[in-house]
């Protein structure tokens, strides 16, 4: 049994038809369906919307192929006598689908026929800055130049048709336009050890992530602040920062991709804000947390213009900072010094957080946390004295604490000695130039 939304289609397209060829006995011309009564999961943002029954019928038509392949091409066959185009109809096949694919001329065909003024009313459904296209929903497929532009195929996101059919959203996959992976942990917050301030600020944004749609629409904020929360982590390497962005993804149900900046930065002109806008109109479909590690990469400082290419730079970073800025989810931007990112975007930052080295009470909750429950301390192990005496990360400790358990594993061995822990720290201190004293 076809659902109601369905059912109203292949009675709307046989009336279509049926008034055209000027047919005996014309059926009535069906009702919209109201959305509550559609069996597909409808989206917040389209029940928010409050669309007309033109656009609802829009965005059915080119769902219907996502959820009954066949169907437009039976009830189109049912009604025609020959198998000949019929060019009213509009719809084109497509590489790999070869059931009939609907076009704006479809859509036109369907809610307009003849009736010119009607005709422009539809065709604004696809214009630039409908909500259709502003939230990058569907749109109408580029034609070649010269063509009718109704003649394009109509497109709906692959993250709205999934979200439509399954009612949640899809994970991008990593590609060359999606250049992004997730941040999965294993670790709990009590697993992370920070300073009082630090542990405040990230409180607040795991209130943003909770409460910040509340504030926004429900509490009528829209109108006076921008969507989205943007955030600077910045210290010095291996204090948290990631691991930080992971917890707030794992807590709060959300992912966290962290943006591959090698596929995203492009010596070409152009080609970095052109992946950029890419990654990012995919990730608002997602309503996840991006994380920019290095971020200086992408949002360092502009720099006085000596020539075409400085002149360039900065136009490079100002188009970030507006993309960013508009961006409706979170955004972590991560970096080892602070003075690195442009002073435009530290602006607009809600929170910029710093992650220091920890101190010797910190460092010590590391070192005890830090030691697999399987093995043993020996007595000659000083973990008080070892967290007062070497100035060490979070990370470079855990990198301790693997030397020392690999020694213990080559020994057969299940106990840590003192002789192990040192020199692991001699070694991470040799990796920073530093001198263990």
């Amino acid at each position: 049994m076809k659902s109601l939304e369905l059912k109203y289609l292949k009675e709307l397209i046989e009336y279509r038809l049926d008034s055209y060829f000027g047919k005996e006995n014309l059926m009535t011309k069906p009702n919209m369906p109201a959305l509550s009564q559609w069996s597909l999961s409808i989206p917040s943002i389209i029940k928010e919307a409050n669309l007309n029954d033109d656009e609802k019928l829009v965005l059915l038509l080119i769902l219907c192929p996502h959820i009954e392949s066949n169907l437009l091409d039976e009830v189109i066959k049912s009604k025609l006598e020959s198998t000949g185009d019929f060019p009213q109809l509009g719809g084109v096949r497509g590489k790999n689908f070869r059931g009939f694919l609907p076009t704006g001329q479809t859509a036109l065909f369907l809610l307009a026929g003849d009736n010119s003024k009607k005709r422009k009313e539809i065709q604004e459904i696809f214009n630039t800055g409908h909500f259709f296209e502003k939230n990058q929903i569907l749109w109408l497929e580029d034609v070649p130049e010269g063509e009718p532009k109704m003649s394009g195929k109509i497109i709906i996101s692959q993250e709205y048709a999934h979200l439509f059919i399954f009612g949640e959203p899809s994970r991008p996959k990593f590609s060359m336009k999606f250049p992004a992976q997730i941040i999965e942990t294993e670790m709990e917050w009590e697993d992370l050890v920070l300073d009082e301030d630090t542990s405040k600020q990230i409180q607040e944004i795991k209130t943003w992530i909770t409460h910040g749609n509340t504030l926004l629409n429900d509490w009528g904020m829209h109108k006076k602040i921008k969507p989205g929360f943007r955030v600077l982590f910045h210290g010095p390497p291996g204090t948290g920062k990631t691991l930080t962005a992971g917890l707030l993804g794992k807590h709060t149900g959300k992912d966290v991709f962290k943006i591959d900046l090698s596929m995203v930065v492009s010596k070409f002109i152009g080609e970095t804000e052109k992946n950029l806008a890419s990654l990012l109109s995919k990730a608002e479909k997602t309503d996840n947390i991006l994380f920019f590690d290095e971020a200086d990469a992408l949002f360092g400082k502009r720099t006085s213009v000596r020539d075409a290419h400085d002149k360039y730079a900065n136009q490079e970073v100002s188009y970030l900072l507006q993309r960013i800025e508009g961006y409706r989810g979170l955004v972590i931007l991560a970096s080892n010094l602070k003075n690195n990112i442009d002073e435009a975007f530290l602006r607009r930052f809600q929170s910029i957080v710093h992650f220091p080295l920890p101190k010797s009470a910190e460092r010590l909750r590391l070192w005890k946390k830090a030691f697999p429950s399987k093995v043993r301390l020996h007595n000659d192990v000083n973990l008080s004295k070892n967290a007062r005496n070497y100035e060490l990360s979070g990370a470079e400790i855990m990198n301790v604490v693997q030397y020392s358990c690999l020694r213990a594993l080559a020994a057969n061995k299940k106990t840590i000695y003192q002789e192990y822990i040192l020199s692991g720290i001699q070694r991470e201190f040799q990796k920073s130039g530093k001198i263990m004293r």
